[in-house]
């Protein structure tokens, strides 16, 4: 039974599929046709998402690694403000370093949300490459059988006509092997020479095949 098209596109939201650009076997679904332009587009923007989710992640690893020195600028500063009596470039490096942290805090923090969001958007878009896929490979199962059909329907005319014209062939040579021996009892093997002779090129190579059977018949003969 049909589904319904509200029960499909839930269905298809909450489809779970690999990243198509990802696999090779998605790539060679369009190897004989070529890409249609609407699936090279959103291709093209999955590959971008995905680009951007790979920096953003080398992005977030950095900042994490600056977060802990950071860390550790803070702890050492921090001690040596409290050590020394008015050590003010251990405060001021302690500033610094709080300021760079908070920057970094916020940097990650928004690296962080998208993150989140980009996984969302490549489901998405790789969803809407998924029904372009389907439109595109649906259409073209159809378009084969199709021609598959036609080409069915072809063979089997082929060989019916085929079949006729081997049968109609085979009723052509026997009824000129009957004729010539009709016409060599009736008028004689003197006669049918002269006639090999006089009628066009076509007709003699016809006729003295025949000719050339009864010769070798009547050698088997007289050798018996």
């Amino acid at each position: 039974m049909k589904m319904d098209d509200a029960a499909f596109e839930a269905a298809i939201k909450e489809a779970h599929i690999p990243v198509l650009v990802l696999d090779q076997k998605w790539h060679r679904l369009f190897a004989i046709t070529g890409k249609p332009e609407e699936v090279k587009a959103v291709e093209t923007e999955v590959n971008e998402l995905l680009a951007r989710q790979g920096k953003v992640n080398e992005e977030v690893k950095q900042l994490k690694k600056i977060k802990a020195d950071l860390m550790q600028q803070i702890m050492a500063n921090m001690e040596g403000a409290d050590s020394t009596k008015g050590a003010t470039a251990e405060e001021q490096n302690l500033d610094e370093a709080k300021r760079l942290m908070d920057e970094t805090n916020e940097r990650l923090a928004k690296d962080e949300d998208e993150l989140l969001d980009i996984p969302r958007e490549i489901r998405e878009k790789n969803n809407e490459l998924m029904l372009l896929t389907m439109q595109f490979a649906y259409e073209k199962l159809r378009s084969n059988t199709d021609e598959i059909n036609e080409i069915s329907k072809w063979i089997a005319d082929v060989r019916v006509n085929l079949k006729k014209n081997i049968i109609k062939k085979q009723n052509r040579e026997i009824n000129n092997k009957e004729m010539y021996a009709y016409m060599h009892d009736v008028f004689g093997k003197d006669m049918m020479k002269m006639f090999d002779v006089h009628y066009d090129e076509e007709g003699k190579l016809i006729l003295r095949e025949h000719l050339e059977e009864e010769q070798i018949a009547a050698a088997r003969v007289s050798k018996e």
